[in-house]
């Protein structure tokens, strides 16, 4: 665990050091997943059932690819009622946030008589990638099938890979309840090429979302233009901003939070004092044993956690924006002041009883988020993600009149000819 303070001569140099701290893969699939993509858009079933045969030790017919309605709805009968009413309480959330998105038309005439406007058009076909095996999340879910339910998307189809024929009934429950209309027993980048190029049972889709591992985020980005993608997901992070006021307990385990998804995980306090940083760094170093998944959860927070200490809220700021984080705490007295002054976060979570983690599940808003600083150009999922927009124009004689000559000027001036005389034609 790096610990930093603004105060010391070389802040910046290792500060600049945690910033291009290399936590991405540097795995290379790229060759292989060609092959993959190759394969499935050339051998189509054929080729995603032999893979799956591979990587998933299950030996499928193209009849099987797809997971039933009688699977599916023992699956949903076999989960307890407690966690069935919590998923639909996420989902009931989640979906009314995301509803309360929805753009409107645009329509408006000009002083020239011109008319023009911009209309929304959700996808028609969406592919939603779901991780199996002990990284199944049906929070994820929930977060990826719902916008596009709500921007309007009519089909929504989802692989997730079943490793030895192993259902997890949470992710199907989950499915059924965000209006997945068809589920395929498939993963890796075989499954993201078959939506994207689609096979004889897998009808190719328009846009694929959700994460996967360095395979499937590789699949994305070769199958990027066939299809639409949500972006390149990579490891996941957060930034508590806290003050003395709270619980070093409560901290620790926030900064947990985030460090048991994955060892490449980074989690970085940002505090003005330095007797709670210690605190909370030893809070983290007692909690670390009581949890399952402490290997993980240590190995993030030793190679990539952080504890920075600074002069004034303003640095803290300052500092937050060069790191965009995926997620923003502000566990401060007065987080709303702090907030106004944030440019780039995915995600914020004001106060000390909104920690990250309510965001994973409840709170509403997306939790598929923009990672690797991209929080500098990039937003989270959203029900935008799901739609298109389409301008119009319409014009009288009167209004062309107005407009059209600066068009033929124009059109000449860049030696485009046919341009200036479709508008010449018309003028009267």
């Amino acid at each position: 665990m790096i610990r930093l303070s603004t105060a010391d001569a070389g802040f910046d140099s290792a500060f600049a050091g945690l910033l291009s701290q290399a936590r991405e893969t540097t795995e290379a699939v790229d060759r292989t997943v060609a092959d993959i993509v190759a394969a499935v858009r050339s051998d189509g079933d054929q080729a995603v059932i032999a893979y799956t045969a591979r990587f998933d030790r299950q030996t499928l017919t193209a009849a099987r690819l797809r997971i039933s309605t009688d699977e599916i709805d023992a699956a949903v009968a076999s989960i307890p009622a407690g966690l069935a009413a919590a998923l639909d309480l996420a989902a009931t959330r989640i979906e009314a946030f995301h509803r309360a998105q929805l753009p409107t038309d645009l329509r408006m005439t000009d002083a020239a008589g011109v008319t023009m406007g911009m209309r929304w058009t959700a996808l028609d076909a969406v592919g939603l990638y779901v991780p199996g095996g002990k990284a199944a999340y049906p929070s994820s879910v929930l977060m990826n099938a719902i916008p596009a339910r709500s921007a309007g998307v009519s089909r929504i189809a989802m692989c997730v890979p079943t490793p030895d024929g192993v259902l997890n009934p949470l992710v199907l429950a989950a499915a059924r309840r965000a209006g997945v209309s068809e589920i395929y027993r498939i993963g890796g980048a075989q499954a993201i090429a078959a939506l994207a190029y689609g096979t004889a049972s897998i009808p190719a889709v328009d846009r694929i979302v959700g994460p996967g591992n360095a395979y499937v985020a590789e699949a994305k980005r070769q199958v990027f233009g066939r299809v639409g993608i949500d972006n390149i997901a990579g490891p996941s992070e957060v930034v508590v901003l806290a003050d003395a006021d709270n619980d070093p307990r409560r901290i620790a385990v926030d900064l947990l939070a985030q460090a048991e998804h994955d060892e490449a995980a980074q989690s970085i306090l940002i505090t003005d004092d330095a007797a709670f940083a210690d605190a909370v760094a030893a809070a983290v170093l007692a909690e670390l044993p009581t949890l399952p998944r402490s290997a993980i959860a240590g190995a993030s927070w030793t190679t990539h956690g952080a504890i920075i200490l600074v002069q004034d809220w303003t640095q803290a700021v300052a500092l937050v924006d060069r790191l965009a984080p995926e997620h923003l705490q502000l566990m401060l007295r007065d987080p709303e002041t702090v907030f106004a002054k944030v440019r780039h976060a995915g995600a914020v979570f004001l106060g000390p009883f909104c920690p990250e983690a309510v965001g994973d599940y409840v709170a509403g808003p997306n939790h598929v988020l923009p990672t690797g600083r991209t929080a500098r150009f990039a937003s989270g999922l959203s029900v935008f993600d799901f739609l298109k927009r389409t301008t119009f124009v319409s014009a009288t004689q009167a209004a062309l009149n107005q407009v059209g000559p600066a068009a033929v000027a124009l059109a000449e001036a860049e030696g485009l000819q046919a341009h200036a005389r479709s508008i010449a034609l018309r003028l009267g």
